[in-house]
């Protein structure tokens, strides 16, 4: 389908490919992965023939149609449905034709061919993607025009999906939508007819839909068999064979030195020196392979306050006197929370996060917030904010007036920003750079309660795993919005559904909501096509998963508080041994010494003993599970 070979490309003086080669076999499925800056857009534009390479070539399959989501968000007065439908050129101009064709042959050639693309499935097939990316029916027949620039980007997904080209080429398709549309868009790739080369951040994705993996590797395209996990393990097991090579090749070489050096002046080992001299020249370097991936973030740990930090009774918030986005919302957040809001866009996930940060009033209700609270609230649209031309660190100087210059780069340090990147402008950093800014300006005061809405937005696989580890290691409360459902599921222990005009606690882990979802869009399409099948209804199914959910939660909320209590325990086992560590200690009086060693063996108790409740905990859910299965 697709042959790279001996590609060249320069931009802006510096090579982002030298001479790269690959080969996408017809109906592969094909992660394309590499650092932020590495050129994997540019390759795209390349096979689409938008810019040209300085060397090699690039070659698709004769006739092979090449799609792609338009940059230009679609607009205009036509319906969504009408635009979704209008992707198929060839569709368009058979269905016309046979409307205006006097020649009755032809007709029956028209109508032959609109048989074999199953242009009379297309407005349900089109129904259905719009659907899956979140637009109901009443939606899908509203103009586009009429839609937000985000939605207006759906639709052309969308439009991209519904062509069905021979070679599908996605840059970041999930920027643009929530995590239930995120869901859909997975299993759909996953089962894509035609070759696809996806360019994503988001590891569910990579390890569900891909079935290959392309690395950008120092302007290389390197081919790995399997998904993401699959390639992170082959090139970790690459990475360690040729670093033992290179260690043992400077071994020899040194070896082959010494004996240079020892009998170069002999004359009878004279000959032999020069043969191991004309060795080293002959031997090419082994190259160790550097793992660049050192990103790290560190949210400083804010100072403790009593629970809860902020506790709602009644609630309802709006931005109009009368018309509440929510109602009657009684919740609470302690300091060790970890919670994701879950719910379709539009459902008000971000008008609760307001509420919680305090950039929206209730309208009514009691909210209490614990005195001294300090909130850091994170969102993508804030990069608007950003002063083009300011540095990170004069942006983060002008709001620590008070801090000298070391404590302002301290922070910056924390989030991959080093003297030389703490100095760039700001209209010269990447979008990943412009997040981790954002970042780094958010949580300046060591806040207790962080709110992150969409956080990995531009971040990169290897950012996203360091926010996943901060985000764990962080001492505060935390309020997530994401699409990516690996963020979710490694950073958040509770879930909040936004839905119905309300925000409830749901009982159930990410994949419980996933099987949600798929039942809810299994009622949507049996309502669609009116089915009358006996069995169960849709209630009764909905009522019979909601009850197994309630028996589930108490097992599962065990679980979790067993993983929590390791984690304590573990936290706490590390402190200790850091104590221990410090020879000043040794200096004082024994007693403390004894005591901390006390602690500590207390600690490594705690451990196993919270290890052998969760494995008990982990197999009565297993079993529950298990036998909820079979009924």
């Amino acid at each position: 389908m697709l042959h790279i070979k001996d590609l060249t490309f320069r931009h802006g003086g510096r090579v982002l490919f030298d001479g790269a080669t690959v080969h996408v076999a017809a109906g592969q499925r094909v992660g394309l992965i590499g650092r932020n800056g590495t050129g994997k857009t540019t390759l795209l534009r390349l096979i689409m023939g938008e810019i040209g390479a300085d060397g090699g070539d690039i070659t698709v399959r004769a006739r092979a149609r090449v799609g792609h989501v338009s940059q230009e968000a679609p607009s205009g007065d036509i319906s969504l449905t009408d635009c979704v439908l209008a992707a198929d050129p060839e569709r368009t101009a058979l269905l016309h034709e046979a409307d205006n064709t006097d020649c009755g042959h032809r007709l029956g050639e028209v109508h032959e061919r609109l048989a074999s693309i199953e242009a009379h499935t297309a407005p349900s097939r089109a129904a259905a993607i719009l659907s899956g990316l979140g637009f109901d029916a009443a939606a899908q027949a509203r103009p586009v025009g009429s839609f937000s620039g985000g939605w207006r980007m759906r639709v052309a997904l969308a439009s991209a999906l519904f062509a069905r080209p021979d070679l599908l080429l996605l840059d970041e398709p999930t920027n643009h939508l929530d995590l239930e549309a995120t869901m859909w868009l997975e299993g759909y790739l996953a089962n894509y007819p035609g070759t696809l080369i996806v360019i994503s951040h988001d590891r569910d994705i990579l390890n569900t839909v891909v079935e290959r993996v392309i690395h950008i590797d120092n302007g290389k395209l390197v081919a790995y068999a399997g998904n993401y996990d699959r390639f992170e393990r082959t090139r970790r097991e690459r990475m360690e064979l040729q670093a033992k090579a290179a260690v043992k090749q400077i071994e020899q070489r040194k070896k082959i030195q010494a004996f240079v050096d020892r009998f170069r002046a002999k004359a009878s080992k004279a000959a032999q020196a020069q043969s191991r001299l004309k060795m080293l020249e002959r031997m090419e370097p082994v190259v160790a392979v550097v793992d660049d991936r050192a990103m790290v973030f560190d949210f400083p740990d804010p100072e403790g306050l009593p629970p809860p930090v902020i506790a709602l009774d009644g609630v309802s918030v709006g931005y109009q006197p009368g018309r509440p986005v929510l109602s009657n919302l009684s919740l609470r957040i302690d300091m060790d929370d970890r919670i994701a809001l879950l719910g379709a866009n539009g459902n008000g996930k971000s008008t609760m996060a307001k509420l919680l940060s305090g950039r929206l009033a209730p309208a009514g209700g009691l909210t209490h917030r614990a005195p001294r609270l300090k909130v850091g609230y994170f969102a993508q649209h804030q990069t608007d904010e950003l002063t083009l031309t300011a540095t990170p660190y004069a942006h983060l100087a002008a709001q620590m007036p008070d801090a000298p210059p070391s404590r302002v780069r301290a922070h910056l340090g924390r989030f991959g920003f080093e003297q030389e990147r703490a100095d760039v402008k700001v209209a010269d950093l990447s979008g990943g750079e412009k997040a981790r800014l954002l970042l780094a300006l958010m949580s300046r005061e060591a806040p207790h309660l962080m709110i992150l809405d969409e956080p990995t937005n531009h971040l990169d696989i290897d950012s996203r795993e360091a926010l996943v580890a901060a985000l764990n290691a962080f001492g505060g409360a935390v309020v997530l919005i994401s699409h990516d459902p690996h963020l979710i599921e490694l950073a958040a222990d509770r879930l909040w559904l936004v839905e119905d005009g309300g925000c409830r606690p749901f009982e159930g882990d990410l994949a419980d909501y996933r099987r949600l979802l798929l039942e809810r869009g299994r009622e949507a399409r049996r309502e669609g096509r009116g089915d009358t099948e006996r069995g169960p209804s849709r209630k009764d199914e909905r009522r019979a998963a909601a009850e197994m959910r309630a028996q589930l939660a108490p097992l599962r909320k065990r679980v979790q508080a067993a993983e929590k209590r390791i984690a304590e325990a573990v936290k706490r086992k590390a402190a200790l041994e850091v104590r221990l560590a410090e020879p000043a200690l040794y200096d004082g009086p024994p007693a403390q010494v004894t005591a901390l060693r006390k602690d500590l063996a207390d600690a490594v108790r705690a451990i196993d003993e919270a290890e052998s409740a969760w494995l008990a905990e982990h197999e009565a859910l297993e079993a529950a599970e298990a036998q909820a299965g079979r009924g």
